[in-house]
């Protein structure tokens, strides 16, 4: 691993542990050069996944870009970081073991949908609002009952 300070490629690790719900490795490093210390995260990756645009263009997999899609849904939202990097383990996971190399923006964006129903009715609203390209307001009325219908059934099931 390079230093991110001097450059170095002789770097040492100093400790290792489990992180995120187990899902990488959290690793100490030092320069031996320089005296400077980082952290790095391994993770392990079943397969190079692509995403398949709309536009027909594809581009390979990038899980900064959905924790990015989480956080700007959430933003000032009472959602625990915890909770949000167990969702998008999640969504990763299901896509890796899917099978497929190839995997749609679309199914994608569904998958955040489903996560962020269950995380928070505002950033679901958020997301949807983009993710659907609302553009009238009926739309968020539209969505907002669905969100009601889903939590008066849910009372009535208790």
């Amino acid at each position: 691993m390079r230093c991110p300070f001097c450059g170095s490629d002789e770097t040492q690790v100093k400790d290792s542990r489990p992180a995120e719900d187990n899902s990488s490795i959290r690793r100490r490093r030092i320069c031996p050069d320089c005296g400077g210390r980082f952290t790095t995260f391994e993770r392990v990756q079943l397969r190079e996944l692509m995403v398949l645009k709309k536009t027909g263009r594809k581009a390979p997999f990038d899980r900064d870009k959905l924790v990015r899609s989480f956080k700007i849904a959430l933003r000032k939202r009472p959602v625990d970081a915890e909770r949000i990097e167990r969702a998008v383990s999640g969504i990763v996971r299901r896509l890796e073991s899917s099978g497929e190399t190839e995997i749609s923006s679309e199914e994608i964006g569904l998958q955040v949908l489903e996560a962020l129903k269950t995380l928070d009715d505002v950033a679901f609203v958020r997301y949807a609002s983009v993710y659907r390209d609302f553009s009238h307001a009926e739309d968020f009325e539209n969505v907002i009952s669905e969100i009601n219908a889903k939590i008066s059934r849910d009372s009535t099931a208790d």
